[in-house]
């Protein structure tokens, strides 16, 4: 029996497929402007094994030098980031259930060898938001466990269209990516999973 922690939905199959093709569509032109890039790690300068970019006023960035952090502009270009499509803040607002909307959108590219080690999101200043997570393309294994890194865990599939939300006491819960399932959806021309974070970094005035 899965036991999840307080606060966190997981909403399958949210998003039909006419759905996710649009928002692919609408990533791709978000990714034209601010290209995939590779995140290292703060300590080490380790690169991550998913390419990464962002939407929104504000977008979360790592790299040595800086460490975790958010900022209103690409790291290689320089330029700001796009716009949160308009798809995305209507689901925010239909999920999320907080009266402001998010400022960020970080858009990670997992190829089928990426994975996610176990981390909480918390470089925010509201941890009252929630954070809302979209899947699409290929299937991964997500796994959730507590607020404390050596808390029990928990594992499922996470398919293209679904959704997840961490909020209430689920906010800070340890979360990751085992594994990617190569070709279990053809969603994607070249395979792949995206994985589209919506994320509110400032507390409203």
């Amino acid at each position: 029996m899965q036991v999840l922690p307080r606060g966190f939905r997981h909403i399958p199959g949210y998003l039909d497929r006419a759905a996710q093709e649009a928002l692919v569509e609408d990533i791709r032109l978000a990714v034209r402007a601010a290209p995939l890039y590779t995140p290292t790690m703060p300590k080490t300068g380790k690169p991550m094994s998913v390419r990464m970019t962002n939407c929104g006023a504000l977008g979360w960035v790592t790299d040595k030098q800086g460490g975790y952090r958010y900022q209103p502009t690409h790291p290689s270009t320089g330029e700001p980031w796009p716009p949160i499509p308009g798809t995305l803040l209507e689901l925010w607002k239909e999920v999320a259930q907080y009266s402001e909307p998010p400022e960020a959108c970080l858009v990670n590219f997992y190829s089928g060898t990426a994975k996610m080690g176990l981390h909480q999101d918390r470089d925010e200043a509201d941890f009252a938001a929630p954070v809302v997570s979209v899947s699409l393309g290929d299937t991964c294994l997500f796994r959730v466990g507590g607020r404390m890194r050596d808390d029990p865990t928990t594992s499922f599939k996470l398919k293209s269209g679904d959704l997840v939300v961490l909020g209430g006491e689920s906010r800070l819960a340890f979360h990751g990516v085992d594994r990617i399932y190569p070709t279990t959806s053809t969603l994607l021309r070249n395979g792949g999973r995206i994985n589209l974070t919506l994320r509110r970094v400032t507390k409203p005035a």
